[in-house]
């Protein structure tokens, strides 16, 4: 009996001892952030690069950009679960439709740093939002379209959330920017980021309304969609395009003169500012969040003249 207690007590001994390199090699992990974006896209090909500019310049913590397998809540909303489950101390996130999204985003909230890009979730305990204001981004929008169209115009958009915040204010904001014009954005059409219903959205678009003269991409494929839609026509140059974002199809477009101009937004910044927001945020340096919340960076018009240089600057920042 005595020999079978001595066994089992170095049997315990031996269990406690193998334990203690895992003990200690997790806790010294290093802390995680993440990215989580709204469904996949090129757009955030530029995101992924300030992630990684951030990762370089805080080698003390581990940082990740995630993509949904879909553009639907539940599946973000999973995402995310899963990510704090594994012990992520900070996330930001383009959320795909904040107003369905305020219970699960207060779930996550209350686990982990939140912060907010790209489509704010205002109404919930984010702790800051970091990214363009997309109200005035569409006013920008509406500036090209007066600009290309001084005698007025029917116009339609598209976009892939129409719940999305980022959608909702930049409808608004061009709305606001077309008051007093003969200019009119006379319904805009949703895809859910379905690339396919994007483009077939325009074709149909193109057989409902043969009187529309402009049509805006208010995401960042919707352009390219358009332009596409547009080109197996015959129609293009005979319809303003007003853009959003940095596609290469769409600075190819604005290069050519097929695409009036487009407004593009820095998901970089986003990226490489808001990592290290959330770094010095969990330090307990707080003094990066402004009162309201919000951290806007500045969106911007690219015409003909400007796409080489605008390329060029993205060409750098990613480091090509």
């Amino acid at each position: 009996m005595k020999q079978l207690k001595r066994n089992a007590a170095l049997f315990l001994a031996g269990l406690m001892l193998s334990a203690a390199p895992a003990a200690v090699s997790h806790a010294a992990d290093k802390p995680t952030l993440a990215f989580v974006v709204n469904g996949a896209s090129d757009f955030w090909k530029a995101a992924e690069a300030g992630v990684k500019k951030a990762q370089a310049e805080m080698p003390d913590y581990q940082m990740e950009l995630k993509y949904p397998e879909q553009a639907a809540v539940a599946i973000q909303q999973r995402l995310m679960e899963d990510l704090v489950s594994a012990g992520v101390k900070g996330i930001m996130v383009s959320a795909v439709d904040p107003k369905t999204q305020t219970d699960g985003l207060n779930k996550i909230g209350s686990q982990t740093a939140l912060f907010t890009t790209d489509s704010d979730a205002p109404k919930t305990n984010r702790v800051a939002y970091i990214g363009s204001s997309n109200v005035d981004a569409g006013k920008q929008a509406a500036e090209i379209a007066k600009k290309a169209m001084p005698d007025g115009g029917k116009c339609i958009g598209f976009v892939g959330l129409l719940g999305a915040d980022n959608a909702r204010e930049r409808i608004e904001g061009m709305k606001e920017g077309l008051k007093g014009t003969k200019i009119e954005l006379v319904d805009v059409r949703g895809d859910d980021i379905d690339q396919t219903r994007a483009k077939k959205n325009v074709e149909d678009a193109l057989v409902a309304s043969p009187d529309l003269t402009c049509m805006v991409g208010f995401y960042s494929y919707n352009t390219p969609r358009i332009y596409e839609a547009l080109r197996d026509a015959g129609k293009l140059g005979q319809i303003t395009v007003v853009g959003f974002d940095d596609d290469p199809i769409t600075l190819g477009g604005v290069k050519e003169g097929t695409i009036a101009a487009t407004v593009v937004q820095q998901p970089f910044e986003w990226a490489y500012q808001g990592m290290k927001l959330m770094a010095a945020y969990l330090k307990g340096d707080k003094s990066g969040v402004p009162a309201d919340g919000l951290i806007i960076i500045p969106t911007v018009i690219i015409g003909k003249d400007d796409v080489d240089k605008y390329a060029a600057n993205l060409k750098a920042m990613a480091g090509k």
